[in-house]
């Protein structure tokens, strides 16, 4: 069963091999590790994509983390079977090889890149014009200049963040429940967004 593991630690040698021997030892398998970011605090928060022997439950891998000075544990959930942690390098390499289509991949990538829930492209006049499978029917244009974390009052369970992909179009993405955009998030779907354009439009 495959579960996605977010987990803060010092941001020194021999730390992450330590947070990969708890972790198996607990009984979990190390699928893949991505680096979300590096803190100035001299803290570093990595995604773990594990898979635990069935019946297991995750609090023993949790448990196992935190067992370990400095490391904290910021978040654990199931994560979709079959599912990989996709490197902002490989979505780019996709986005290249069709130009044409580069925003539809753009919003196609999204939940595996950002590990989201949805994806979405909201026109100023149109509304939601693509969105993953996830994505709602509806959501609102919001004029923004940088990429940034959005709030809103009826929906206190998601999470958002938004980019700016032209002067009438945002790309949008929704989290269930967490855990928090790292700003180091909200910067690679700001840069993302940018070579998305750059692409289409060369």
């Amino acid at each position: 069963m495959p579960f996605l593991l977010r987990v803060l630690l010092p941001d020194v040698p021999g730390s992450l091999g330590r947070v990969a021997t708890a972790i198996g030892m607990a009984g979990g398998d190390i699928e893949a590790i991505e680096i979300v970011e590096k803190r100035d605090d001299g803290t570093a928060v990595d995604d773990v994509l594990l898979e635990l022997q069935q019946g297991m439950m995750p609090d023993s891998v949790v448990s196992a983390c935190t067992s370990i000075e400095g490391v904290e544990v910021l978040w654990i959930s199931r994560y979709p079977a079959g599912g990989s942690l996709v490197m902002d390098l490989e979505a780019v390499e996709e986005l290249t090889a069709s130009p044409e289509s580069a925003y539809e991949k753009l919003i196609d990538l999204l939940p595996a890149t950002f590990r989201v829930d949805w994806g979405a492209r909201v026109h100023r006049a149109k509304g939601v014009v693509y969105g993953t499978g996830a994505a709602p029917d509806e959501f609102e244009f919001i004029e923004i200049e940088t990429p940034q974390r959005l709030e809103s009052p009826e929906d206190e369970v998601t999470l958002f963040a938004a980019a700016r992909l032209d002067g009438n179009e945002i790309v949008v993405v929704g989290r269930r429940g967490g855990p928090e955009f790292a700003d180091s998030e909200i910067a690679r779907l700001g840069h993302l967004c940018g070579l998305a354009v750059t692409i289409a439009n060369a």
